[in-house]
């Protein structure tokens, strides 16, 4: 049996929007004044942004913590 056989379908997410699919891109996340580049999953209709909880209340988390405390 190969191995992509064995791996899990990659997940589609739709825009609740547009009712399209959602893609990998670029877009500029913005907090207490400062912007920083950031690939993460958009609509390519809209341009709204999937935010996947792992990265909101992991990594975002602390870029939050390091940016109040300046």
């Amino acid at each position: 049996m190969s191995e992509e056989k064995n791996a899990a379908p990659e997940q589609v997410l739709i825009c609740a929007k547009c009712n399209v699919a959602m893609k990998p891109g670029q877009v500029r996340a913005s907090y207490l004044g400062s912007e920083f580049p950031i690939e993460l999953i958009k609509c390519p209709v809209c341009g709204m942004v999937y935010v996947p909880e792992s990265l909101a209340i992991g990594k975002m988390l602390k870029v939050e913590q390091a940016l109040e405390d300046k």
